[in-house]
């Protein structure tokens, strides 16, 4: 196995860190399971259940079918059900074929019902953890899917809870419960957190080259669920508890939420001092050490990075605590769609013309690159607070037929943009589409990645 580089800032430090970081080697800790061989591969012996069928359990359950006796899929939509049953499912590459076969092999199962949990040696929650409309947690429907899963669970599972949240909730949901119901972890039944770390759309990030981290509720449950998630990725590594493993996860977004808000504040610099961030962000990217990029955009969206530093937020702040620097980025974040907003103003002023009544048109809805997924997007936002100005805002994505803003107005991608926009504002770009129309009009680009349009300027 190929030595995992720990991704830390300060050069040197991790030479004398990594060794309190605790390795799982399969062939250590197999024990004769029938969970991994001692290849560290799946064997046919185990049969495994996927609570939720989204963007994370769905590429899950195809990567663990050839490697499983059989892949339960579970999920109450019937309508996602029928999606991915008829492999139309928004999985990118290769995965679509692997689903149509791990269909047709009878390898993956799908039902609504979570009676089917009984007959699983293993049991993988991954439902979503969105926050509301006041920025706390939305855990209805991890509740409700952990409440299945004790419901029915027996002796000799391993379950592992995968859903980002904040640190605690693999105790209050899963363990406490199963040990009210005389199932205690780690003698009867084995339960972990081990976040998820797949990056749709994104064709470097492979989930089986990912490491990923396992706390269990004993060590015994830590080794149980390494066992079932080596299955996913040959690097996995144990924390102490899955309280460690939580905050793991949340430290991850977090730190991406921190620095995304400030590489669009260092940008805001450059253009105030005329420099291009892009070319000043690549220079200091030389540095082997000490630095770590991040780009600027649009804004923030997708079903982590706007959402998961609110539910440590939220924790501390019932305990009367607070995080000065993770709440001004979150504001920063939430508000960049304005600053897109107000650089079109100064934009269309400098062709002498007004916000109100231009006619514009938002390239790319969805939150990145090669995603049809709408989910916390700042170009809906962007678009809403356009048509509050009483701009003519039209948008096009490909990928995205329709986009419903707040208020309850549906506007559906304009499928032959053609030129005649006062300004073009890009967004999102989308690998594959052909965005030569654009190019010939006067673009603000928000992606700072629209190089070769003739009349362009950046936020």
């Amino acid at each position: 196995m190929a030595e995992h580089q720990l991704g830390l800032a300060v050069n040197g430090r991790e030479h004398q860190l990594r060794r309190r970081l605790v390795s799982f080697p399969p062939s250590e800790h197999a024990g004769g399971n029938g969970y991994v061989d001692d290849n560290g591969q799946g064997t046919s012996q185990l049969k495994l259940a996927i609570v939720g069928l989204g963007y994370v359990g769905l590429p899950t359950a195809i990567a663990l079918a050839p490697r499983c006796r059989e892949v339960i899929g579970i999920d109450i939509s019937r309508k996602r059900l029928a999606v991915v049953a008829a492999g139309e499912a928004d999985v990118a590459g290769s995965a679509r074929p692997r689903l149509v076969s791990a269909l047709a092999a009878g390898r993956l199962r799908l039902t609504a019902d979570p009676a089917a949990l009984v007959s699983a040696d293993a049991v993988i929650v991954c439902v979503p953890t969105p926050v509301d409309s006041r920025r706390e947690p939305e855990l209805s429907a991890l509740s409700a899917a952990c409440a299945d899963v004790v419901k029915h669970a027996r002796a000799g599972q391993t379950i592992i809870l995968s859903s980002t949240t904040y640190a605690g909730t693999t105790t209050e949901l899963l363990a406490d419960p199963l040990s009210r119901r005389g199932l205690e972890p780690g003698r009867d039944v084995f339960v972990a957190f081990s976040p998820e770390r797949i990056d749709p759309g994104n064709p470097d990030h492979q989930q089986d080259e990912t490491p990923r981290v396992v706390g269990g509720v004993t060590r015994e449950c830590a080794i149980k669920a390494a066992q079932v998630i080596s299955l996913l990725t040959s690097e996995v590594y144990l924390v102490s508890s899955p309280e460690a493993a939580e905050a793991s996860k949340l430290y991850e977004n977090i730190f991406r939420a921190v620095s995304l808000a400030l590489a669009n504040e260092f940008a805001d610099a450059c253009g105030a001092l005329h420099l291009d961030p892009i070319e000043v962000t690549l220079a200091a990217a030389t540095k082997p050490y000490g630095f770590l990029a991040a780009f600027p955009g649009p804004g923030v969206g997708g079903h982590c990075i706007p959402c998961d530093p609110h539910y440590l937020l939220w924790q501390l702040s019932t305990q009367g605590r607070s995080a000065p620097l993770i709440e001004r980025a979150m504001q920063s974040i939430q508000q960049r769609p304005e600053r897109v907003i107000e650089r079109a103003r100064e934009v269309l002023a400098a062709q002498g013309l007004q916000l109100a009544g231009a006619r514009l048109i938002v390239v790319g809805a969805s939150y990145k690159a090669g995603v049809s997924d709408l989910r916390e997007s700042s170009a809906v936002p962007l678009i809403a607070g356009l048509l509050r100005e009483s701009a003519d805002v039209r948008y096009y994505d490909p990928l995205v037929p329709t986009l419903t803003v707040p208020g309850g107005l549906t506007l559906s991608s304009e499928p032959d943009p053609g030129t005649d926009w006062d300004l073009v504002i890009v967004h999102t770009t989308h690998p594959d589409v052909d965005y030569a129309w654009a190019h010939k009009c006067h673009v603000l680009d928000a992606t700072y990645q629209f190089d070769d349009a003739p009349e362009r300027v950046v936020v």
